[in-house]
């Protein structure tokens, strides 16, 4: 009886516990107004967050200190890894490369939403397709992969290629808009727009919070419910079954959108492909790994697997894979993914198979100036455009359908905005009046090409500009009209150059199918303009954690009291 009465007051206590906890959350505690309340004002706390959940194909990657640019060896002597230990902030990472199958979806789903038969759109189905004749050789037969690699089943899980860092960029934002799109599917938000043939599949996630309107060609009745519960005023009808649902729409304070996906930055993947969580003991760092993997050597130890290699790299001049019957690699082109052993992060191929493509602007040396807290070089800080009426502007719109195209320096045309997407801005100097974090939009080249780096450091503007830069690459080119024939002609930049550095090259890393083991190194760098593609570089993406750097159920070591 005793023990009855016990549990009893036990579960009352809980349930009481509860209750006011959730009243809590329901209430300000400083304020006492009320949240999610429509009677109240209806501002928002959104109670539903229960921690951030794995993004498909990912894994998490807890952050920490690590030292960026430790190289086992530097033949050249060049300095071009200097060591520098710095604080990443915890991620989520593919778990191996995007392969063909995955890109060639956005591939079809971008000819859906932009049909090349429609004249306005003719230029972006193209943009966005992979350079298959990055396999063509002077001196060697492999039109086969030309022709095959992208789209034959054989290599639908092998890792992408041909693709550019520009083109690598626009895959990471579709990505984004479509598991947000998926997901408000899913949660029954919107309608299944694939069901329906009126309506357009084009949704991009900047446009659903500042103006849903605008998408689906202004069909509202796809949005079938959105958050909280609406209340009805006394004598207000009863609205329709297929009436919008709920108090308000979705904002992303809510959190169920995704975090954006983009491209890891040259610290984060380095971090990543070091996995030196391995190699930890307590609060220390035994050793220093020369690879992905544990250990000194290229080769397994494993009993099964001995003498294999645990990466697929170019052996020696003419050796891709080994001998015949006993190929150590197991590939001469790029592999299948997940043929090799993952990292202790669980991550695939961090050396080996296909270099990968990297966010940051290329510099020779990381400088002891740079941030020492989730490093990266290429901001260029931007806001909404916004009209005269103070409403947000949007690109090749219905009342505006000319889409505005640019010509990259290969002579490839690109659209410079997707049609229907926000247009942003540079900053201005009046967004950085008084800052002391930032001073201006485009810090691509801050400390390292900018005035203040170079010795006219006391030039003014106009006298900085007639004085050569500290990194005089190439400009683009550009179309003029041939005087004889009346065509348009890509016209080149023809003046000597001394370097290939810009504020448009961009670092990638990691060995490949067809690079020495020296490469193989994760601390290794180089580096190509953006606009250009190989058959030896691919990429993957990542995504921002958001609360608790932890990616697993483990606690603070040192939990308050």
């Amino acid at each position: 009886m005793k023990n009855t009465i016990k549990l009893t007051l036990f579960a009352l206590t809980t349930m009481l516990l509860v209750n006011c906890k959730s009243s809590n959350r329901n209430q300000s505690t400083l304020t006492g107004l009320s949240f999610n309340d429509p009677k109240n004002g209806n501002y928002i706390r959104s109670n539903s967050f229960d921690g951030q959940k794995t993004p498909l194909g990912m894994v998490g990657v807890e952050g920490g200190s690590f030292t960026m640019g430790q190289v086992q060896d530097d033949v050249m002597f060049d300095w071009n890894t200097t060591p520098k230990k710095i604080h990443v902030r915890s991620f989520y990472m593919d778990e191996a490369e995007v392969t063909n199958s995955e890109y060639f979806l956005y591939v079809q789903y971008m000819k859906d939403v932009f049909p090349p038969s429609d004249e306005k759109y003719k230029h972006i189905y193209s943009s966005i397709l992979p350079d298959t004749l990055v396999w063509r050789k002077s001196l060697g037969n492999t039109d086969i992969l030309s022709e095959n690699y992208f789209r034959h089943p054989a290599y639908a899980d092998y890792p992408v290629v041909g693709v550019s860092w520009l083109q690598a960029n626009e895959y990471c934002k579709w990505r984004t808009n479509a598991v947000n799109l998926k997901t408000l599917i899913d949660k029954g938000h919107i309608k299944n727009i694939f069901e329906i043939d009126s309506v357009p599949n084009f949704f991009d996630t900047d446009v659903f919070l500042a103006d849903d309107s605008k998408l689906f060609a202004g069909d509202t009745t796809i949005y079938k419910r959105g958050v909280g519960r609406a209340v009805r005023k006394r004598g207000e009808p009863r609205p329709d079954r297929n009436a919008f649902q709920g108090a308000r729409k979705i904002s992303q304070a809510d959190g169920i959108l995704t975090q954006r996906f983009r491209l890891p930055t040259e610290a984060e993947w380095e971090f990543a492909a070091k996995a030196n969580i391995e190699n930890r003991e307590y609060n220390n760092i035994r050793g220093r790994k020369k690879y992905a993997w544990d250990g000194k050597y290229s080769r397994s130890k494993n009993k099964r697997t001995r003498g294999d290699q645990l990466a697929n790299f170019k052996q020696g001049r003419g050796n891709y894979s080994g001998l015949s019957g006993w190929s150590s690699d197991g590939a001469d082109i790029p592999n299948q993914i997940k043929s090799y052993p993952p990292n202790a992060f669980g991550l695939y191929d961090m050396s080996g198979n296909v270099a990968e493509w990297v966010a940051d602007v290329y510099r020779p040396i990381v400088d002891n100036e740079a941030n020492d807290f989730n490093y990266y070089r290429g901001n260029i800080f931007t806001k909404k455009m916004i009209d005269e009426d103070g409403d947000v502007v949007f690109a090749a719109t219905d009342e505006s359908p000319e889409v505005e195209y640019d010509t990259l320096p290969n002579g490839k045309i690109i659209p410079k905005q997707l049609p229907n997407t926000i247009k942003y801005i540079p900053i201005t100097k009046d967004d950085t009046s008084l800052r002391r974090n930032f001073m201006v939009a485009d810090n691509t080249d801050i400390n390292d090409g900018d005035a203040n780096s170079s010795r006219f450091y006391l030039e003014d503007e106009d006298g900085l500009n007639s004085k050569p830069s500290m990194y005089n690459s190439p400009k683009p080119p550009t179309r003029e009209i041939d005087p004889n024939t009346g065509e348009e002609v890509l016209v080149n930049d023809e003046k000597r150059r001394t370097t290939l550095i810009s504020n448009k090259t961009r670092v990638y890393k990691g060995g490949s199918w067809s690079d020495r083991e020296y490469w193989l190194d994760p601390a290794q760098r180089r580096y190509l303009p953006e606009y250009m593609a190989t058959n030896y570089i691919g990429f993957r993406c990542v995504s921002d954690k958001v609360g608790p750097m932890t990616t697993g159920n483990k606690k603070a070591r040192n939990p308050s009291r």
